[in-house]
Formats: structure tokens, C-alpha cells, sequence
């Protein structure tokens, strides 16, 4: 196993399933060693990590900044329109200049593409902090909340229902084909998963003991599962089409019948923020086997554990 340190995080696919079980684990022992009363452990005494924003963020940013402060370490903080990214300097020159000041770059944007070329010339690590077309370190604290509520990770049946080229679905599908867990993707046609996500994860899931399946039925997918997950039906930047997606989309809203289907300890989960009453309803998002707000927070202890290790 190669180490982890001085490395990019872009994709769930650039972390083998043995690293990101090393993330997962140092999760663990932070989480625990946190709830003990050791809050801050100094292991990145004097390290800086970047944070550039071209979306709104509130989990993200503040829980970004919350690990990098209990690991003894600090963060600056931009809007890309604060930065001169906002008047025409190239993601190119920004990378260069930035890597001279700081010792890792976090990057929430609306496109892959530019976050490939801020890693491409950053010579310190980048972490994708979110892009259209995945959101890695979400999966991290989604895969660790499942460990921790079950037990186990695999084997375990994941339903994604909504969306199926969502970001959040689409690492969602590599995180379960690397730890061998199942995942079924409810979804309409026209919002499959993106094709070279797929075949990256049926490579793994060959591998793992890990399936992963596309249907259109919600009852298909959500029986037996013992995770039924949403995300948003209308992403940032996808306002133009929100009456569109939101008549293809509804049928596959989470209720209470939906979660009826699944098993009895079925455990719901949704990345957040929620369009309540549009994805998840109020009685599953407050009900008993909701656990979004430990999802929330172990946002803060897989982070920890990401920037320990690649810093």
C-alpha cells in the first residue's frame, strides 16, 4: 500500500479499498480520542490548508476548518470571486502561486474539469471538496456512519433512490464497489450514472464481492437494503431545469411506506441540505432511523483523518 501522504484526493478511485480503510480507521481512533476530551491533537502544528469556494457551503467549509483547527494546523479561506480567479487568472497560475503559500488546497466547483487542472499544477495535494461530478469525502463520512451503525460495511445493501448521476451517487457507487458493500441506484432513465463511473466501480466490485445495480423501481431497490439514501433533487447550478427534474424525480421521494419496504433497522441517510417534503419527507428526515445529523458530524472526524494522513 502505497502512502497516503503528499497525495491528491479527487476521486473515491484514487484511494485503493486498504487506504481508504486506513481513513476510516484513523476516523475511529480520532472520533473516539475526541469524545475522550482530547479535542485537539497538534499532529499538523504549523500546516495551512487553502480553501476556495465556488459554491455555498456550510457543512464543507466549517468542518474543514473545525479538523484542520483541532489538528494544531490553519485555514484560509475564499470565494473564487475573491480571489483573482474572479478577474482571469488561470486555474494554471492560481495553483502555482497557491502551493508557494500553503500545504493543501480544498476545492469545492462547479466543474471536474477544473479541479483536475488546479491538481494537475498544484504541486501540494488537492482535495475535492466537491465537484458536479463527485463528492469524495462525503462518501468517506456516508461509508464510516454505516461502519459505525452496523457494524459492518460489507455486504451491506445501500439504496441510493433519486438522481443517479448525482455527485454524491456517483462516489456513493465507488465507495461501495471498494469496500464490497451492495448498492442499488433508483433512478428514471436519462439519470444513470455516468458511464466511466460505472466502469470503474464494476472493476472494483470484481475484486471486493461488491454489486451495484441501476433499476427504476423504487421497491426493487429498497427492499432487503439496510441504508436508503437521497440527496437533493435540484443540485447548485441546476436551477434552470428544477421543474424538469423535480416531475421525474418525484416517485422516487422518501417516505415512510418507502422505509417500510426496507429492513426494520433500515438506517436513512441523506448528504444535506434537504429539500424537505421534495426528497425525504419530515416523519423519515426527524423519524427513529434517521441518523443525517451523525452523518453530519463525522464530516469533522473522516476529515481529520483525510488531512492527517495527506498532509
Amino acid at each position: 500500500m502505497r502512502g497516503l501522504k503528499g497525495r491528491d484526493y479527487i476521486s473515491v478511485s484514487d484511494f485503493s479499498p486498504a487506504e481508504i480503510w486506513k481513513v476510516l480507521e484513523l476516523s475511529r481512533d480520532l472520533k473516539l480520542r475526541a469524545y475522550g476530551g482530547e479535542r485537539v491533537i497538534p499532529v499538523l502544528q504549523g500546516k495551512t490548508l487553502m480553501l476556495v469556494f465556488q459554491k455555498p457551503s456550510t457543512r464543507t467549509r466549517v468542518s474543514f476548518e473545525v479538523a484542520m483547527k483541532q489538528l494544531g494546523g490553519f485555514t484560509v479561506t475564499a470565494n473564487w470571486t475573491e480571489l483573482q480567479l474572479g478577474r482571469g487568472e488561470t486555474i494554471a497560475d492560481t495553483a502555482r502561486t497557491l502551493s508557494r503559500y500553503v500545504d493543501g488546497i480544498a476545492a469545492r466547483v462547479y466543474s471536474h474539469k477544473d479541479l483536475l487542472e488546479l491538481a494537475e499544477y498544484a504541486s501540494v495535494p488537492v482535495i475535492n471538496a466537491l465537484s458536479d461530478l463527485e463528492h469524495p469525502v462525503q462518501a468517506l463520512a456516508d461509508f464510516f456512519t454505516i461502519w459505525e451503525k452496523k457494524g459492518r460495511v460489507a455486504g451491506v445493501k445501500v439504496a441510493f433512490l433519486g438522481d443517479g448521476a448525482d455527485n454524491v451517487a456517483h462516489s456513493l457507487i465507488l465507495m461501495a464497489a471498494s469496500l464490497g458493500a451492495k448498492i442499488s441506484i433508483a433512478t428514471p432513465k436519462g439519470y444513470d450514472p455516468h458511464p466511466k463511473i460505472m466502469e470503474v466501480a464494476e472493476e472494483r466490485a470484481r475484486y471486493t464481492g461488491a454489486s451495484i445495480e441501476v433499476v427504476r423501481e423504487v421497491e426493487q431497490a429498497v427492499r432487503g437494503a439496510d441504508v436508503i439514501y437521497t440527496d437533493v433533487w435540484v443540485s447548485m447550478g441546476q436551477e434552470a431545469e428544477a421543474e424538469k427534474r423535480v416531475k421525474e424525480l418525484s416517485r422516487y421521494r422518501v417516505t415512510k411506506e418507502v422505509m417500510e419496504i426496507a429492513k426494520p433497522d433500515a438506517i436513512f441517510m441523506h448528504c444535506l441540505p434537504a429539500k424537505r417534503g421534495y426528497e425525504v419527507t419530515d416523519e423519515v428526515i426527524d423519524g427513529p432511523n434517521s441518523v443525517v445529523w451523525d452523518q453530519a458530524e463525522n464530516r469533522l472526524h473522516t476529515q481529520k483523518a483525510l488531512l492527517a494522513l495527506i498532509l
